[in-house]
């Protein structure tokens, strides 16, 4: 009897390519094979094949199997004691962190970010769990590889693998990178469903396996729906604590309104994106501030505020594809950064950030039961409070209606 071993996490079975082809090439065809259910507990399922008598038996093969569980990566194998070295005994607890799609670009520019201790800082040791899919685990091994050799103090232990059960185990912060983009002729509708089945299923195991204060920031669009899903699918896991980045849209507003009024873009304060990561978000010039001064003082061409500012942010993704020939990865990867500093870094007195949150208890009046791109304080401690010393007129207000609905809608 020829036997085989399957490794598997999930209840389908799953192959790789170069194992198929194996399979039709080494397997008569009308040899019986029996494929048993496999079952998330049962990690070495075996599949037997049988041979007819008049037959000769085929030799036993032993198939390479495809990694399902999250494993350590080479030199990150090795153990270590933080408090036996005097360099590294006055550091901080190691944190966990969890990134999906970490083979792709974004991750590509952020992962080397984390690592460096530019995010949590010069005495924060980090773990960093990479989640992929069967196709891309040849190049999350390449990822692990760059990582290893790039020696960062920091990173003490890097995992992979493609079970977010396996992955998502004690996460502290769950960064989801990972989505299905849309494609030539998708229908929105399709690609909601698709990347729906994906956060559901990340939010259920984030829900049984990561700490029960992980902090999730969802970048995979649609983020604002796909963070919804995710959070709806983790109800032990605070609503608080879940996030669609909306960072790099406020970022994008800074950039214009400094190069409008000739400053540099630190001078750029108080800017806030209401709604959606998508072409329906309201960048908030009303109670943004230059140097201090409300933006309409400076710049007194209300026309360009309400139309031209305001289309260039909500499309600027859309141009720099053009441009380039793909999406932003690079500027994605650091208002990532900017996001997670903004809620373990005290915010500067007066000021604000932009983040999805869930809207239950807004004090805007906007619709309740959806993430919604809102202004933020935080105190440092990964936590925030909602602002409320914003002011609105009739301009902001209907569009933030307008977002509000596509939302629901």
């Amino acid at each position: 009897m020829a036997v085989a071993e399957l490794n598997s996490a999930f209840t389908k079975t799953h192959f790789h390519s170069s194992q198929l082809s194996f399979l039709s090439r080494s397997v008569p065809k009308h040899q019986h094979c029996d494929f048993p259910t496999l079952h998330r507990t049962q990690q070495h399922a075996r599949i037997s094949c049988s041979v007819t008598q008049n037959q000769v038996q085929a030799p036993a093969v032993q198939i390479q199997e495809p990694k399902s569980k999250s494993d350590c990566y080479g030199v990150f194998c090795l153990t270590y004691d933080l408090k036996a070295e005097e360099e590294t005994k006055s550091w901080k607890k190691l944190i966990n962190i969890a990134v999906s799609g970490a083979a792709g670009m974004i991750s590509n520019h952020l992962l080397f970010k984390l690592a460096s201790g530019e995010v949590f800082g010069p005495d924060q040791p980090i773990a960093l769990k990479l989640l992929g899919s069967e196709r891309s685990l040849q190049a999350l091994e390449g990822v692990a590889m760059e990582l290893e050799d790039s020696l960062f103090p920091l990173l003490r232990e890097v995992s992979i693998g493609i079970d977010p059960y396996e992955v998502f185990q004690d996460a502290e912060w769950a960064l989801l990178i990972g989505a299905k983009p849309r494609g030539p002729g998708m229908e929105r509708a399709d690609l909601l469903d698709i990347n729906g089945q994906i956060f559901a299923e990340q939010g259920r195991a984030l829900n049984a396996v990561a700490s029960r204060n992980v902090k999730v920031i969802v970048v995979g669009n649609p983020c604002n729906t796909n963070a919804l899903i995710c959070m709806k699918n983790a109800p032990n896991i605070p609503a608080k604590n879940f996030h669609a980045l909306t960072r790099l849209d406020e970022n994008r507003a800074k950039c214009q309104l400094a190069l409008k009024a000739g400053v540099f873009y630190d001078k750029v304060s108080n800017v806030t994106i209401w709604g959606n990561h998508s072409t329906t978000q309201v960048p908030d010039f009303l109670n943004a501030k230059i140097d201090g001064m409300p933006v309409i003082d400076v710049i007194k061409d209300r026309k360009w505020l309400e139309e031209e500012f305001t289309e260039k942010v909500q499309k600027r993704g859309g141009v720099l594809i053009q441009k380039w020939g793909r999406s932003s990865a690079a500027s994605t990867a650091v208002s990532i950064v900017d996001a997670i500093r903004a809620l373990i870094t005290p915010t500067p007195k007066g000021d604000w950030f932009s983040t999805g949150v869930y809207t239950d208890g807004n004090p805007y009046g906007i619709a309740e039961g959806i993430v919604f791109s809102m202004p933020c304080r935080s105190n440092g401690d990964g936590d925030y409070v909602l602002v409320k010393d914003v002011i609105f007129d009739d301009y902001l207000r209907n569009r933030i209606a307008k977002a509000s609905v596509k939302l629901i809608s």
